[in-house]
């Protein structure tokens, strides 16, 4: 049944998914309003799929603020990078590059509006990164940053790499961090979803300002508060 589950989810997802990048594109010209409607919309298709064909649920611990803060997530899945479109109006979302080279959708994505982390760039990467978060705050957008760098399994908390210092140090705003277990029902690399409550733990926010061990301590305890 779990296999079954999840080809449904696959077909009708990817399927559905090319419709909507389809859908952005057209309504692209005519500006960024439509098309922020639509990728929205994708993101609640997404959760709605996922509800109905997985039998996943998601459950908020805390309050989210709607505020164009900074905020950093625990990353387990693919389910956490699409659903923030449901958790936030218009979030700037972190993504690697080799994401937005991807045909068609890479190109919707860097119009809706993205940070590009390119990790061997160094120094300039930091400051276009700063650029681009600190433009998106004055436009009332949530900065999204995926501080360990890259998906990892349920129960791993590996460091949190530098760009959340230096962004954290070069932003001085408050950080909001999230923690999520999305990796106990749709594991990374794994074609099987299984059913069961998306968790996300809001924490404690972290103020600017600290020393950068103390910042970064605090942070990767939040966002691992799942992975107990």
């Amino acid at each position: 049944m779990i296999f079954i589950r999840s080809l449904a989810f696959a077909i009708v997802f990817y399927i559905g998914s090319f419709f909507w990048v389809m859908a952005a594109l057209i309504v692209t010209p005519i500006g960024p309003r439509p098309l922020r409607a639509v990728v929205n919309n994708w993101g609640w298709f997404h959760r709605v799929a996922a509800r109905v064909l997985l039998g996943q649920k998601v459950r908020i611990e805390g309050v989210i603020p709607d505020a164009p803060m900074l905020f950093i997530f625990k990353h387990e899945s693919m389910f956490e990078t699409i659903d923030l479109l449901c958790l936030f109006r218009h979030p700037l979302i972190a993504a690697k590059r080799e994401l937005i080279d991807i045909p068609l959708w890479g190109r919707v994505a860097q119009t809706y509006g993205m940070m590009i982390v390119e990790r061997e760039a160094g120094g300039s990467a930091m400051r276009s990164m700063r650029r681009v978060a600190l433009q998106a705050m004055e436009d009332g957008r949530p900065v999204c940053l995926f501080p360990e760098g890259t998906r990892v399994p349920h129960g791993q908390y590996p460091v949190i790499r530098s760009g959340f210092a230096g962004l954290y140090s070069l932003l001085r705003v408050p950080v909001v961090p999230v923690a999520v277990d999305s990796g106990r029902v749709a594991p990374r690399n794994s074609f099987l979803k299984r059913p069961g409550t998306v968790t996300y733990k809001v924490g404690e926010i972290i103020p600017p300002g600290l020393p950068r061990d103390e910042a970064e301590a605090l942070a990767h305890a939040a966002i691992n508060a799942l992975n107990g």
